[in-house]
């Protein structure tokens, strides 16, 4: 299973903590230069892999993620 990152989720995923709350301009300006580090979905950890062309990123349960140019 392979999608695309989406800014939009239940949980950051920058920081983890749920999208909802107020207080992730720090996120945003991050996710500009990062590849997400928090699954959208669940907020677990994932593995991230960064290359000189993308980056992927994978959660246990939800399956990996890879940048817009890869």
């Amino acid at each position: 299973m392979s999608a695309p990152v989406a800014e939009t989720g239940t949980f950051c995923d920058q920081c983890g903590l749920p999208a909802a709350e107020p207080g992730h301009p720090r996120c945003a300006a991050r996710r500009e230069l990062e590849p997400p580090r928090y699954c959208p979905d669940c907020a677990r950890r994932m593995v991230v892999q960064v290359t000189p062309v993308g980056w992927t990123a994978r959660c246990s349960r939800h399956g990996e993620r890879h940048s817009p140019t890869r």
